[in-house]
């Protein structure tokens, strides 16, 4: 492994960052760039706690104000955002909260920060169904046609396992756990491939039937799903130490690496391993950083560790963004929505994080993550 190669690649997405403060000052970069340039928005989308997250990797990686003054300002738009329920009903509290203002209370203690990640926690905990138990993932409570939920929320429930240590409320974790025991019960098919959304009777909690929302087809596998899955279950097993957890790990993980192409980038759904569909270089960033965080917790021998950095460096070679004013991203080639027409072969925010996260976890070995 040449560590030059990802410091040299983080260093270009903190000076991509840098440049283009000004492009996202009083707002957020959109979930995806449109030809590889974000618009700004407001903050109302599930994807807002990535670029604020990459905002504090920077501050912490070269200590510039710069970065610290323009992730603090945000902090203000999360309160106001939970505060008046802008698009949160839905369970991506984590994403959004968790990378921006549980980041900015362990960084800085910033009360404010605190209580507002904590608001966040309340409503991703009033999202848990009895029935079923599990946290719905979107939409009106309690309707047969959102009784579901996704494996996107494994990457959650770690601001639920945060609420606890920090208020001694048990009901977060016990909330998290549940709903972590019933993901793994159906969200796994027999080959350790993955269901994106798992339904469940309205009447009887009962599980139902797998299906997706983004993926090719109900049976195929949504590469980053499979991603959510390698990083989500270590993400818990952090906070939960279940024993059966590392070999299930091993098992999803080995599934997504045997469906890489040879240049490392996941397609967009794993129905498709050559061709000329849309690759999501994000998938294959999201799954770098899951390995890294088992081999940090002993889940995985050195070889697993080797294949992470191995993606890693095809992505900062052949998926990097150029430092030039056409360009606002930092990881190119990532699809947002194949099958919904958005974002695809664009850059996505929160392929951006992830790989900024998978550059700084090598780059800085003692770092840890604001999960």
């Amino acid at each position: 492994m040449n560590k030059d190669i990802f410091t040299r690649a983080f260093e270009k997405g903190m000076r991509i960052t840098e440049n283009h403060l000004e492009d996202f000052k009083g707002g957020f970069p959109s979930p995806a760039s449109v030809n590889n340039r974000y618009p700004k928005i407001e903050n109302n989308d599930w994807t807002a706690g990535f670029y604020t997250g990459i905002l504090w990797m920077c501050y912490e990686y070269s200590k510039k104000k710069v970065f610290y003054d323009a992730a603090m300002e945000q902090i203000k738009s999360y309160r106001y955002r939970i505060d008046h329920r802008i698009v949160v009903d839905h369970h991506d509290m984590g994403f959004i909260y968790g990378l921006s203002c549980v980041a900015a209370y362990k960084l800085t203690g910033d009360e404010s920060a605190k209580e507002t990640a904590l608001l966040a926690a309340d409503n991703l905990k009033s999202r848990f169904r009895e029935k079923g138990q599990f946290i719905q993932a979107w939409g009106e409570l309690d309707t047969t046609e959102n009784y579901r939920l996704i494996i996107d929320c494994l990457l959650n429930l770690p601001i639920l396992y945060w609420a606890t240590d920090v208020t001694g409320d048990p009901s977060y974790r016990s909330c998290a756990e549940k709903h972590l025991k019933t993901t793994r019960k159906v969200i796994f098919r027999p080959d350790y491939s993955t269901y994106h959304t798992y339904y469940f009777n309205l009447e009887t909690g009962q599980p139902a039937y797998g299906a997706t929302k983004q993926g090719y087809s109900n049976e195929s596998t949504w590469s980053r799903g499979q991603a959510w899955g390698v990083y989500g279950l270590m993400l818990n097993y952090l906070y939960v130490k279940d024993d059966t957890i590392p070999e299930e790990w091993r098992k999803v993980t080995d599934y997504f690496l045997a469906h890489l192409p040879e240049d490392k980038a996941a397609y967009w759904d794993f129905h498709f391993m050559d061709g000329k569909e849309p690759r999501d270089s994000s998938a294959s960033a999201i799954a770098v950083c899951g390995i890294l965080e088992a081999y940090h917790q002993g889940v995985c021998d050195k070889k697993y560790v080797e294949e992470a950095w191995d993606i890693l460096e095809h992505l900062a070679d052949l998926y990097a963004a150029p430092e030039n004013d056409e360009v606002n991203g930092i990881l190119l080639h990532s699809t947002y929505g194949r099958l919904l027409g958005d974002g695809i072969d664009e850059c996505c925010l929160f392929g951006d994080y992830f790989y900024m996260e998978a550059l700084m976890r090598v780059v800085k070995p003692e770092w840890r993550p604001y999960w």
